[in-house]
This record gives structure tokens, sequence and C-alpha cells, in this order.
């Protein structure tokens, strides 16, 4: 944190306090999310960056009269000691040190603590009030009170996203959707994520910055029609021909009347993905909640033929952007020339030139040397450092094509030396915990947590892990963490289904000096297996890309893991060596050798 934004930090944390003794509350949270409770958020909803100087997608700040917390997961451990001020904030671990148990040791006794209804979803306050917690819900939230120069709401234009991309039309999507409702006895469901609205709707946008949808809240019923509570000012005249009659379009104002109507009707919200908002309006006007996942949920991560094949697509096209830039990088890291700006700039200019490139799916993260051991670093003007010979650089980014969404990481030597034998063993663990994944052949039925340890065998084999997922969902031309489906120990108990996209990320990350992810996406499909006795799928590798041969120690594979990495590789050079001028040709005929 630099040392000009200490005594702004300082005077907002003391301002807040002053303002939550003048309200009467002991304490306050203050969650990294919007009413949407998406991972990425509008400046408008920076809240806990605002008050913090926490920038990661995943925290909570915890407030009281004496002392303060930032709690972070794993992969923001680094960033958070990086960006906050130490004689303002406590840090701690989400999972390690949850934020209900510290503030219960620490909140003094019979003191409310506020909450901002809007901002945190039934399952995530319930662990407070588990705790013991008196939990108040605010109507103003005192920092929106306290940001005066807070940025307005976005408001970019909604288009319609094509049959010829979406697979099929929103009107059988809302039908089979009311029909789930019809057959559960529910009369109406909450829709508070956008990607879910867009993905119903067949509607993108580009109110957030790297996942293409406008922000709206919608209600359907068990007939298939909808409430779609959106900015009027987003939706042209051709949008709402495409979005039919029985979708009626409302200003955002309308929505807490519109929930007010429901009395007497049982109405569905998603108690992990909605805002808790939601419950509390509801039985106020005398509706009948019931907790349910959002309906769109599973038929999202479930891509139709149409979706799948533009995967395939996204990702033949992304390759060829990809392998231009390693071959460059081969011979721009070796100079030390290049920084971790400078080659992520390189790489989403090569992006650029591609058809059809929407966009990053997410901020690319380049990190060299110790950089890289920063789960989700983000370079900045003041953190960029260059990338030097006889190092370690990891890239993971990805971009959005109207026909797919991508996602890869690739950890590489810079050469030119050789690397050191500990490292080629750390890397090679690494990729065969990745290709454990990659040929994994399992029941249909199976969720994404006992699939994770598989990854991590040949790691924990010399005493070696990671603290994060394995996997996770990726959307269409939507979000590039999609859910409700992971590879995780902490995976909720969803089956892997038939056209599901997930990465395949494992990696092992080394504080002070380097970080190692390899990633590819996987599309789940169905295994013919002769002689079985139930479904069982396997996975499809989208992401064409080579594997970085300088950090593998072919001794610790197996002859079975190089039989697979020789043909991946085969396939990459057989599908993207063609798109490539000479020189790079000739660079991926040498990466894509047996090894």
């Amino acid at each position: 944190m630099s040392s000009a934004a200490a005594p702004d930090r300082a005077r907002r944390l003391a301002a807040l306090r002053a303002r939550l003794a003048a309200d009467g509350l002991a304490g306050f949270i203050v969650p990294r999310a919007d009413e949407h409770l998406g991972e990425y958020v509008p400046p408008a909803a920076e809240r806990l960056a605002w008050l913090t100087g926490f920038t990661g997608s995943a925290g909570l700040a915890a407030i009281l009269p004496d002392r303060a917390a930032v709690f972070t997961d794993g992969r923001y451990v680094l960033q958070l000691a990086a960006e906050t001020d130490a004689a303002l904030w406590e840090r701690g671990h989400l999972s390690e040190q949850p934020p209900p148990d510290w503030l219960a040791r620490h909140a003094p006794a019979g003191g409310a603590i506020g909450y901002d209804p809007r901002l945190i979803g039934a399952e995530a306050l319930a662990r407070f009030t588990a705790a013991g917690l008196a939990m108040r819900p605010v109507t103003d939230n005192p920092i929106d009170l306290l940001w005066t120069d807070r940025p307005p709401p976005p408001a970019a234009p909604a288009a319609a996203h094509p049959l010829r991309f979406a697979g099929r039309a929103s009107a059988e999507k809302r039908a089979d959707i009311a029909a789930e409702l019809a057959k559960a006895k529910q009369d109406a469901a909450v829709i508070s994520d956008p990607a879910s609205l867009a993905w119903l709707l067949n509607l993108r946008g580009a109110d957030m910055p790297f996942v293409p949808v406008a922000l709206g809240f919608g209600l359907i019923d068990r007939a298939g029609r909808v409430q779609l509570f959106m900015d009027p000012a987003k939706l042209g005249p051709d949008v709402r021909a495409w979005l039919g009659n029985d979708v009626a379009l409302a200003p955002p104002a309308a929505l807490g009347p519109a929930l007010g109507a429901l009395r007497g009707r049982l109405v569905r919200v998603d108690p992990q993905g909605a805002p808790v908002w939601f419950e509390q309006i509801l039985r106020a006007a005398g509706a009948r909640v019931v907790a349910g996942a959002d309906p769109c949920l599973l038929a999202k991560a479930r891509k139709n033929e149409v979706e799948q094949a533009g995967a395939r697509a996204a990702h033949r096209r992304d390759a060829v952007a990809l392998c231009r830039f390693l071959h460059w990088l081969s011979e721009a890291a070796p100079t030390g020339r290049e920084s971790e700006l400078s080659a992520a700039d390189r790489l989403l200019a090569l992006r650029a030139e591609l058809p059809d490139f929407r966009g990053e799916s997410f901020p690319a993260i380049s990190g060299a040397g110790e950089h890289g051991a920063i789960i989700h670093y983000r370079v900045t003007p003041e953190s960029n450092r260059p990338i030097r010979p006889d190092e370690v650089y990891l890239i993971d980014s990805g971009a959005q094509f109207p026909e797919g969404t991508t996602d890869v990481t690739r950890t590489v030597w810079t050469g030119p030396g050789t690397a050191p034998a500990s490292l080629r063993d750390h890397a090679t663990r690494v990729l065969k915990g990745h290709i454990a994944i990659a040929t994994l052949v399992f029941p249909e039925g199976i969720g994404g947590a006992p699939l994770d340890s598989f990854a991590r065998r040949a790691l924990w084999q010399a005493g070696l892990d990671y603290d994060h997922g394995t996997g996770h969902g990726v959307g269409s031309y939507l979000s590039v963490h999609e859910g409700p489906v992971s590879l995780s120990r902490l995976a909720r108990p969803v089956p892997i289904a038939e056209g599901m996209v997930l990465s395949n990320e494992p990696g092992l990350y080394l504080p002070g000096a380097y970080g190692i992810r390899l990633e590819n996406l996987l599309l789940a499909q169905r295994a013919d297996l002769a002689g079985a006795t139930r479904p069982f799928l396997r996975f499809e590798t989208l992401t064409l890309a080579p594997f970085d041969r300088r950090l593998i120690a072919p001794a610790l594979l197996d002859p079975w893991e190089r039989d697979w990495l020789d043909a991946y590789h085969a396939q990459v050079l057989a599908e993207v060596g063609p798109t490539l001028d000479p020189a790079a040709r000739t660079w991926l005929t040498a990466c894509c050798a047996p090894i």
C-alpha cells in the first residue's frame, strides 16, 4: 500500500466507526460484493477496496470500535498483506479464521453487528448468526453515505445473443424452467445473477468488466413469463423485440413492489447466490419463501451442442494468439528487456488481432519469479518488474468470443540456461496432476470433490500441495468462473454432467521464489466403455498450447503420461501449426516433438 493512501484509509475507517456509533451499531461487515453477489463488481460497488485498499475478488472486512480485520482466501493472502495497512487492519484467512468466529471473540457483548442485506446471501448470513452474533440489517449502507465521489452505476446497452451462438431460443429455456417450477409446485423464482438472466433471455451486455452481461434482476413464474428489472435505457427497440411479449420490462425501482405483490405465493430464492434482502422483503409481504438453487444454474452449465461446438471454435482461434505469444516470449524473455506488463500487453495485442475478439475474460495474471507465487497476482505499474533470464514466468489469461470463453495458464522457463533439477521436479509433478485429470474416466453422478485428489497425488508424495481448487466451471461467452460445479475439496455436491466446461489447473507456489500452474479447459463428454454397467464420463481437452518441455523431467513421467503428452502436442501442432508464420511454426514443431 502506498504511503499516500494510508491517511485516506485511516480517515475513512474513523468516519465509518463514527457513523456506526451514531446508528447504535457495535460493528459492521463489508463483503466484497455487489447486489448480485458475483465475482466481478462494477466500480460503484467496490466498497471493500474503497475502505481497505484490498482489490482481490474474494474478501470481507469486519469493523469494531477498537479493532478491524480483513479476510480473504488462499489465492490472495500475499496480495492482502501488500494492499492493506497493518496498523489499521488485522489480516485473516476466510476458512482458517472465519470472520464470524473473529467477531464472536472480539465484538462487544450484546452489541448488534450491522450488515447490508443486499450484499450477502442467506447461507453466508446464517454463519454469523450461528456464531451467536446479533446481526442487524441496515436500510442505507453507511459506506455509500460516506463515499462522496462514488462512481455512477454502469449503463451500457444490452444486445441480443443470436441463436447461432446460443443454440436454444429463450422461449424453450423459459419453458424448461417453468416446467421445473410447476413440478415443484412453486409459483415463481428470483433470478439475481446477471449471467443467469443473460443465458435465459439470450442477452449479453457490457456493464461489467470481463463478463459480458447487463445488470438486472428477474422473476420467472410457472407459466414461463419473466419480469425483467433493468434500466430501460439499456434496451433498444431491437432488443425489446428480441425479448418478446412474455418478458415484461420494468425499472429496477419496481423490484420491491413486484416482490410485495407475491403475497401468499411460493417463491424460490437461492440462499447462496441471491441477497438475503429478497427473502426478507418477500416474507415481510406475506409470501412463502423456499430455499432452492437458481433454476438456470445447471441448465446454463450443461452446454448444448451449438455451445460445445462454439467452445471448440473459440479455443482453436485463441490458440493462434497463444502460440504466437509463446513463440515471441521464447525469444524475448532471455533478453531481460521485457516486463510483466509488456508481456501481458503483447498477449492482449495478439488476441485483439483475432476475429470477433470481445475482450479478456479476466485480468491477465502475468507473474515473473516470486510474483508467480501470488496465486491471483495482478500486475500494476507499481508492482511491475522485469522478466529476467533464467527464472520462472507464469501467464494466466483468457478471452471472450461470441462462441465461447477461454482460460489458459502456462508456466515457462525464460532461459537461456537450464532449469534447475528441483524446479523441473516440481513442474513435472504439477504436470502429472494435470494429466491425471485430463485422462480421468469416472461414473456419471460423481461431483468434483473426489476428482480433486487425483491432481494432487504426485505433489502429496513429495510433501507438497496448493491452496486452491483444481478446477472451476466456465461459461459460454459469460463468466470465466461459473457454478455450480467445480473440482475442489470444498465443491458443492453437484454431479459433473455431460456438456459442462471445467478448468484443469493444478499448481505449486513457493512464496518468494516462484509459482507453477498448468491450465487447460475441459469439456465433459459421455465415455463409451465396453462392458460398462452404468454411464461414465470423460474429458475432452479444449485448450491448444504447448507445455514448456524445459520444465519437464521425462524420467518422472509414466509411459501412459508420456503417451498423453505426445498425443496432445501432436494435436496442437496439427491444429495450430498451419495457422502460424514459418518461424513460429518451426518453434512449435520443436515444442511438440515427442518427449
